[in-house]
């Protein structure tokens, strides 16, 4: 468990995680040695001259002194590596998140993540902290009771021995019989995760939908889920503790009945079979305990597993010899581009020049945000290339990509913080006066005259103290403050009030200006801004030219443009 844990942190912990380990095994046998003490100690009491167990109490004392101190440095240890631990890897899994392509994301996964980021994690992490010590003292301490219980007598020694290989062969049928149960646990966990994240997003159709008083079907079948699956955790792992408790019971008896034979056979004395008696119960002791940290162990360990497999999936690739793009035109060449088993683009290729804007228009599931999101390479594509500058975006560097790069969606994600801390994201290192330029050019600065907090005001999480056109009004002015070169739109008006809607055109006008746009259009009159139009279908660009060329040809776009603004023209 240690080397997965290792892998799983990386080899920066290796040293100090032996280190702990040893620390810990040193403390545990100084605990069972310290006990042999009890041999001198009893016999000088139970014998003639009580007065002689007095240095030997001494000793005793000293012994555990000792324990204690070595006791609370591993423990010390072990809280200090599990808190390092944790940290780091909080640290790798959202460095690795951040790097596996979108669409890993899937639904299934909603739940899974937000299992292990949260108790996964910390039980994982805490092996270290809360379990090693107590394990390698249920291990190390009684197999040290039994070497000096072999010392003082090897019958009765070996009468304790035996009970090591039931023990051992109890705890692997236990974690074996128990492995099926956890698995399942763990499933209806994730499943009633994602039903509750399912149940608060879900809140405005319910409550449309009259249903404000009716129980969540869904969510209460997948919580009576988890509940059977924690009685079956329950049920598998009670014969594994009822038998590991007969099997240290009977240790004990055995060990306890034969030291009566010897007694009675005058082949020991009544301070040695009192000694052994001790140390006998010393050495159960922790043995009872098994079965709980055991459990634990294995719950931690199928965490550290499901972690591993997170961090072995594969990232997108990082070029080994990166090239810097000295231009900002942007370029699909035939990029073909397959979501599962639909194809999204079939040889497609088109170009945007440096300064430049394109509108892609189309219907919906014509894969217009896909497009975007391939020139911000959250997807790498099956065949063709995606260049910027004229560099593959495969042997750009992630982050100077990111640098170069900033996208406005169409659904504004803030974090949980203040307006001036989701501002900020776009560049966090940006003096204040550069905050306000940005913030007044997105016209953020009508808002947040009129909110009490002003920069203070928390937006909540994902932004819901926020309307849509306030949010949108902090995407701009994020991604005004990281003034990139290119910027990719994906509508971002499609659902705002006419006010927000031209408040947020004005500051789309000035973040789009002298950069390479490409501007995913739904409302057919921010068309108009654009240099060049594609029409995307069925995998393919059906159409291209300027709004003008392709309204006189009459054809798919032409009919698009005529659709969309009939409305209008109704009004």
């Amino acid at each position: 468990m240690i080397r997965l844990l290792l892998r799983v942190l990386g080899d920066e912990y290796a040293r100090v995680m032996r280190r702990t380990v040893a620390l810990m095994t040193i403390t545990a046998v100084a605990e069972g040695a310290s006990y042999a003490l009890l041999v001198p100690v009893l016999r000088a009491l139970l014998g003639s001259t009580p007065a002689d167990a007095v240095p030997w109490l001494v000793a005793f004392g000293a012994a555990v002194a000792v324990y204690a101190v070595l006791r609370y440095i591993s423990d010390l240890s072990g809280m200090r590596v599990g808190t390092t631990m944790l940290r780091g890897m909080y640290h790798r899994l959202g460095e690795h998140l951040a790097r596996l392509p979108i669409g890993w994301y899937n639904a299934d996964r909603v739940g899974e993540v937000s299992v292990m980021a949260s108790r996964g994690v910390l039980r994982a992490m805490g092996v270290a902290a809360h379990l090693l010590a107590p394990f390698i003292s249920v291990l190390v301490t009684p197999l040290t009771i039994v070497a000096v219980m072999i010392a003082f007598d090897w019958r009765l020694g070996l009468a304790a021995l035996i009970a090591a290989p039931v023990v051992a062969a109890i705890h692997a049928w236990t974690a074996r019989s128990t492995a099926a149960a956890d698995a399942e646990r763990h499933e209806r966990d994730k499943e009633a995760t994602g039903r509750v994240i399912e149940y608060l997003q879900a809140q405005p159709v319910l409550r449309a939908g009259g249903r404000t008083v009716e129980r969540f079907q869904a969510l209460d079948d997948a919580l009576r889920e988890v509940q059977r699956a924690s009685r079956r955790t329950v049920l598998a792992t009670l014969p594994g503790a009822v038998g590991l408790t007969l099997a240290v019971q009977a240790m004990f008896t055995v060990v306890l009945v034969s030291g009566a034979h010897l007694a009675l056979g005058g082949n020991i004395g009544a301070a040695e079979i009192l000694t052994i008696l001790v140390l006998a119960a010393r050495c159960a002791d922790p043995l009872l305990s098994l079965t709980d940290i055991g459990g634990k162990l294995r719950g931690a360990r199928a965490e550290l597993d499901r972690l591993d497999t997170v961090l072995r999936t594969e990232p997108l690739p990082e070029a080994p010899d990166p090239i810097l793009p000295v231009r900002h035109d942007l370029e699909l060449a035939s990029v073909t581009f397959r979501h599962g088993e639909r194809t999204v683009f079939d040889d497609v290729s088109l170009s945007v020049p440096e300064g430049r804007r394109l509108a892609v228009v189309g219907p919906s599931g014509a894969g217009k945000s896909t497009l975007l999101q391939l020139l911000a390479r959250f997807y790498d594509v099956d065949a063709g290339a995606v260049r910027v500058g004229g560099v593959d975006v495969r042997s750009i560097d992630t982050r100077v990509l990111t640098a170069r790069i900033a996208v406005v969606f169409q659904d504004v994600y803030l974090f949980d913080g203040t307006i001036e801390e989701n501002v900020r994201l776009g560049r966090p290192d940006a003096d204040q006066a550069d905050v306000r330029a940005a913030a007044a050019a997105a016209r953020l600065d009508e808002v947040i005259e009129r909110l009490p907090g002003g920069w203070a005001t928390n937006v909540g999480e994902g932004g819901a103290l926020l309307s849509g056109g306030e949010r949108q009004r902090v995407s701009i002015a994020r991604a005004l403050l990281k003034n990139a070169p290119i910027v990719l739109l994906d509508e971002v008006t499609s659902a705002l009030d006419p006010v927000n809607e031209a408040a947020v055109h004005e500051g789309i006008e000035r973040l789009m200006a002298g950069r390479t746009v490409v501007m995913v259009a739904h409302r057919m009159r921010t068309v108009r801004r654009a240099d060049r139009v594609v029409f995307l279908d069925g995998g393919r660009i059906v159409e291209e030219g300027t709004h003008d060329e392709l309204l006189r040809r009459g054809g798919r776009y032409a009919d698009f443009w005529d659709i969309s603004m009939a409305p209008v023209a109704g009004e």
